[in-house]
């Protein structure tokens, strides 16, 4: 799970128009950057279709690029500006050939999706329950189950990263 990077607040422009700023792009390559140093490779991408997930993803591809093929996203209107539900609706739908996938969309649902799937019983995500999902914020969840089965406690958050460039 991504947050999208910093976007910029130009006058006029609606808010699925808003580009990412100078510092989002710098945190959006290196958010990528982290993905590959990591070993985290998606199959598959869902992005909200806003233009700041969209620059973020194109920023984040390039951050994956020297690591083989990099898929490409799917935009989703679902994602933009999504409850829990919808977003859980999202990973439900998630095709049970992919092994990985990256979803990159917005708060307050982005962090409400980690918060929801993660099991508290762990410390990492007790401490993102009351924490923030900052811009450039990855969440890497293992889900201990079919994606259409994804459900409450059911992943264990495995790395909470903010990947700064």
């Amino acid at each position: 799970m991504l947050r999208h990077a910093k976007s910029g607040w130009p006058p006029g422009v609606p808010d699925d128009e808003r580009p990412l700023s100078g510092r989002g792009r710098r945190d959006a390559l290196a958010a990528g950057e982290w993905l590959a140093a990591q070993g985290l490779l998606p199959d598959v991408v869902l992005c909200s279709p806003a233009a700041r997930t969209r620059e973020t993803w194109s920023r984040v591809a390039k951050g994956l690029a020297g690591t083989g093929s990099v898929p490409e996203a799917s935009f989703d209107e679902a994602i933009y500006d999504a409850s829990l539900p919808t977003l859980r609706g999202v990973v439900r739908s998630i095709d049970e050939g992919c092994r990985t996938a990256l979803l990159i969309g917005h708060n307050p649902g982005m962090h409400d999706l980690v918060v929801d799937l993660a099991d508290h019983e762990q410390e990492t995500a007790r401490a993102l329950a009351g924490a923030s999902f900052p811009t450039s914020g990855i969440a890497v969840l293992e889900i201990g189950c079919a994606w259409a089965d994804v459900s409450t406690g059911r992943a264990a958050l495995l790395e909470f990263a903010v990947p700064r460039g």
